[in-house]
């Protein structure tokens, strides 16, 4: 793992340039938790655009080094790949995830696979949910899971986290979340709207 450091002039620059990209602003801590989504209408419109148009600016190469690095940097590439779906990245996200070795990283992740949506990312999510679940004293990004897993099968008419949810099953054995599931997918849902909404804009 990279860490930010002033002897990588590569890595430093790309933080810069999207995870901190205005002076003052700390982008990757309103892709926290989806925190932008609580702005004021005027300032999440403003996030958005900014947001979008770092989607559409970054280069493979420079994702590719954010993914490198610690947690708000993975975070960061994640919501650009995920904005910009490029599914290039689909294999290294999966992995990413199902290793889980930082923290909050695989909010993006889920995102990311969300945003592409395909029966490929369903079966990344549910790698992740299948090695996971068991283990109730692992609190990791499952909620996060389980919501692009349902929107996903949403927006494809299928029902690929049926089996987690079965009465007794693995979500209840886990579940330490006060959100249902149909919450969580509704979560995501907005997300994923709000990334529309943001590549939409000029």
């Amino acid at each position: 793992m990279r860490y930010p450091n002033p002897d990588d002039a590569e890595l430093a620059a790309a933080i810069d340039r999207y995870v901190k990209p205005e002076t003052g602003t700390r982008r990757y801590l309103g892709l926290l938790h989806g925190n932008f989504m609580t702005m004021d209408p005027a300032g999440r419109a403003s996030f958005l655009r900014q947001l979008a148009r770092s989607a559409r600016q970054v280069s493979d190469h420079e994702l590719g080094v954010l993914l490198e690095s610690e947690w708000r940097s993975q975070l960061t590439a994640s919501w650009l790949i995920g904005l910009g779906r490029r599914d290039q990245f689909r294999g290294q996200i999966g992995e990413l995830l199902l290793a889980s070795e930082v923290t909050y990283a695989g909010q993006g992740y889920c995102l990311a696979l969300a945003r592409l949506a395909t029966s490929a990312d369903t079966d990344l999510l549910s790698a992740y949910l299948d090695n996971y679940l068991p283990d109730p004293g692992k609190r990791y990004d499952q909620p996060w899971a389980l919501g692009a897993l349902l929107h996903i099968d949403d927006q494809l008419s299928t029902t690929h986290a049926a089996r987690f949810l079965a009465a007794g099953g693995l979500w209840d054995q886990w579940n330490w979340t006060q959100q249902t599931p149909a919450q969580l997918r509704e979560w995501i849902g907005q997300l994923c709207s709000a990334a529309d909404e943001a590549m939409g804009m000029d």
